[in-house]
C-alpha cells in the first residue's frame, strides 16, 4: 500500500512517516519546507528517514496541481493522510489571503485529486480550534461550529466541509481528525511548549497572554500518531472525529511544569489577551474510543519532561 503524507517534514508528519516506514508501509511525501519556521528543522525532523527505500520525499506545494498530478500518476495513491497546511491562530490574522490560498485551495486540490485517481482513503488533519469559544464542554464532534475566531479556525473548519462535499458527491471515505494542541519533541518552535521551553532556558522573558488561566487540552504527539495510525486501519464512510488528551491545563500549571523540570524559574512578561485565541479547548473523546479504540496514554506531567528532555538533548 501506498501513503501519500503532505506536511511529512513537519512536526506531526516526520513522525507519523517514521511510524509508517517502521511497519513497512510505502510512504511518499510532499513538503514544500517553506520558511513559516527555520526550513533546517524540518530537515532535521526527516532527515533519519531519507536513506529508507521505501519513503520518496517530493519538495513542492500541494497547491501545485500539476506536480501533484505527477506524483499520483508515477505512485499509485492508494490512502492520504492530508498534514500539510499554514497553522497558527495569531499569524492567520495577519496573513488571511495566504492563509486561505493553501489550507483551502491545496486541500481542495488533492481531494479533486483523490476523485481523479480513486483514492481509497482521504484523512484530513482538522483542529481544535474549529470549535472556537465553544460554552459546551468538553468539546463533542457535534456541537455546531459556525463561530470560528480566527482565519486559521475557519481554513480548517472549510477544509472539513470540502471533504464533506467530495464524500458526498464522489464517495471517497474520509476521516477528518481534530488535533486539540498537540506537543511533544519537533514541535514548531512558535508553538507554547517549546516557546517557554526555550525562553525560560534562556532566561528571557515568557510572554504570558491574558491572566495565565486560558486552558488547552495538550496531547502528546504519540497519542496523536496512534490516533492517525488508527484511523488508517480502518474504513470510514465519513466521519469527524476528536483526538486529544481530555485533560485541559491551565497556561499557568503549564508553566510550573516546564520550570520544574528545567529547575529555572520564569521571567513573566504580562500582556493582554490576544484576538483570535479561545479561552479553553477540552476534547470529548468517546468517538474516538469507539471507532479508533484510541486512548491517550501520555499525561502533562510526563510529556513535558520527555519534551525537556529532547530539548537538552538538542542543546549538547
Amino acid at each position: 500500500m501506498t501513503i501519500l503524507v503532505t506536511g511529512g517534514a513537519g512536526f506531526i508528519g516526520s513522525h507519523l512517516v517514521e511510524r509508517l516506514l517502521s511497519a513497512g508501509e510505502q510512504v511518499v511525501v510532499i513538503d514544500n519546507f517553506n520558511d513559516f519556521y527555520l526550513p533546517s528543522y524540518k530537515r532535521e525532523n526527516i532527515s533519519a528517514v531519507l536513506g529508507n527505500p521505501n519513503l520518496t520525499l517530493y519538495e513542492t506545494d500541494i497547491c501545485n496541481t500539476v506536480s501533484c498530478r505527477e506524483i499520483f500518476e508515477k505512485h499509485g495513491i492508494e490512502k492520504i493522510v492530508h498534514l500539510a497546511a499554514y497553522a497558527g491562530v495569531r499569524p492567520s490574522i495577519e496573513r488571511p489571503l495566504l492563509y486561505e490560498e493553501v489550507n483551502c485551495k491545496g486541500t481542495l486540490n488533492l481531494l479533486e485529486l483523490s476523485r481523479i485517481y480513486k483514492v481509497k482513503q482521504f484523512i484530513f488533519g482538522s483542529s481544535s480550534s474549529v470549535y472556537g469559544n465553544n460554552k459546551k464542554i468538553p468539546f463533542s464532534e457535534d456541537d455546531p461550529v459556525n463561530e470560528p475566531i480566527s482565519p486559521y479556525a475557519a481554513t480548517k473548519r472549510a477544509g472539513e466541509l470540502y471533504c464533506y462535499n467530495y464524500h458526498h458527491l464522489y464517495k471517497i471515505p474520509i476521516a477528518c481528525l481534530r488535533f486539540f494542541t498537540v506537543y511533544g519533541p519537533r514541535q514548531r518552535p512558535d508553538l507554547a511548549i517549546r516557546k517557554f521551553t526555550e525562553l525560560i532556558d534562556h532566561d528571557q522573558p515568557v510572554p504570558v497572554y491574558g491572566d495565565g488561566t486560558t486552558q488547552r487540552d495538550y496531547t502528546f504527539f504519540s497519542d496523536i500518531i496512534e490516533g492517525v495510525v488508527s484511523a488508517l486501519t480502518r474504513q470510514f464512510d465519513f466521519e469527524i472525529i476528536n483526538l486529544g488528551n481530555s485533560t485541559p491545563v491551565q497556561l499557568a500549571r503549564l508553566l510550573e511544569l516546564i520550570e520544574q523540570e528545567l529547575g529555572k524559574k520564569a521571567k513573566m512578561k504580562r500582556l493582554p489577551e490576544q484576538p483570535g485565541d479561545v479561552q479553553r479547548t477540552y476534547a470529548d473523546v468517546r468517538k474516538a474510543e469507539r471507532l479508533l479504540q484510541y486512548k491517550p496514554k501520555v499525561s502533562i506531567e510526563q510529556g513535558i519532561r520527555l519534551f525537556v528532555a529532547w530539548h537538552k538533548g538538542r542543546k549538547k
